[in-house]
């Protein structure tokens, strides 16, 4: 048995408000704990969205009375709201900016639209964007011109991490984060994946091919986060004419580290560094007091998505083989997983932005 501290998601869908036949903040925070998460941000993306202070308010009382997990929010960047949010970013986890391949209020497809976000919102709290590729580079040159830091969301191309490292060695503020589906599934996965329904193979970033997965790990240093990007959609929904791009991922995030770390393609170092430490120091998050997680890195199973506590009923790595289970949570001083079963009520979770 080994002791690693409570990991960080920085990239969570929770679906609520709006959404709660996927996910909500009780189920959600219950998949985190058994994946050795203690602490979440949520992403702002949600029905209707996280962009101002009523938005907010709704998202923050379903998450004090149902989380169990510790936990922040982020508010979305609109087209005409950056006047408002600069007030909110003390109660929230950061800005998060979908500059393509999101739905609705806060997809901003005009750069006019992002100036207004980067010159207002406070530089002591982060601006997180979904960009891909050409979208990213504009991020960066944004990052450049305000002189302020940008984290940049779920990475998945080689020109991305490329792009990212010329850019830290010129002493742009920028970090960035990839997803365990962009490590360890290509494009060339999507058949096995879909048993027959391509929905089930749709996410954003979609999965690239495996010379951009190979250049992710060969730049693992130039990666400062892993995050899920946990995007539950329900298997009918996923199997559907109409199926929305998202994986699930809370559960197989330390599992497939963890196997990683047993084939040597990690360390317990970068778990530690990637899960923890930088998400800390990015997101300006506390220390968890009297908080670890204890892991059995010698077990040995399959995925299996009938053993999660996500609503969405799936996974993309259904029967894959993983070494190193979570056996215990500790948070904050209590016993919140163990054995397979989260042991602390709805509501134990904290805020973390509380004053």
């Amino acid at each position: 048995m080994i002791k690693l501290p409570g990991l960080i998601d920085p990239h969570v869908h929770v679906r609520e408000p709006g959404q709660t036949h996927k996910e909500d903040w009780d189920s959600a925070t219950q998949a985190a704990l058994a994946g050795g998460v203690t602490l979440i941000l949520a992403m702002p993306n949600t029905k209707p969205p996280i962009f101002d202070h009523s938005t907010l308010a709704l998202a923050l009382d379903a998450a004090k009375q149902k989380a169990r997990c510790d936990h922040a929010q982020f508010v979305g960047a609109g087209p005409d709201n950056a006047d408002l949010l600069p007030v909110l970013a003390p109660q929230a986890a950061g800005l998060k900016m979908y500059l393509d391949s999101t739905f609705g209020e806060l997809r901003l497809d005009d750069m006019t639209l992002w100036m207004p976000h980067f010159l207002k919102y406070p530089k002591d709290y982060p601006i997180v964007l979904h960009s891909e590729s050409r979208t990213m580079a504009a991020g960066i040159l944004f990052a450049a011109i305000y002189d302020r830091p940008v984290h940049i969301a779920h990475i998945s191309l080689k020109e991305e991490v490329l792009l990212i490292k010329a850019a830290k060695e010129r002493g742009i503020k920028i970090t960035c984060e990839v997803c365990p589906h962009h490590l360890f599934l290509s494009k060339d996965d999507i058949p096995a994946i879909a048993h027959g329904y391509p929905g089930r193979g749709e996410v954003r970033p979609r999965l690239a091919t495996k010379e951009d997965v190979d250049a992710l790990w060969k730049n693992m240093d130039v990666i400062d986060c892993f995050a899920t990007d946990h995007a539950p959609h329900t298997i009918q929904e996923k199997d559907s004419d109409n199926p929305p791009p998202g994986f699930p991922g809370l559960e197989t995030l330390l599992p497939l580290l963890l196997t990683a770390v047993d084939l040597g393609r990690l360390t317990f170092d970068d778990v530690i560094q990637k899960c923890v430490l930088n998400p800390r120091k990015i997101f300006h998050l506390p220390e968890q007091p009297e908080t670890w997680i204890e892991v059995d890195e010698n077990a040995q199973y399959e995925i299996h998505a009938a053993d999660q506590f996500t609503r969405c009923g799936w996974t993309p790595f259904e029967g894959w083989k993983v070494k190193g289970k979570v056996r215990k949570v500790v948070l904050r001083g209590q016993t919140a997983f163990e054995d397979g079963k989260v042991t602390v009520e709805k509501g134990y979770g904290r805020n973390i932005r509380d004053r």
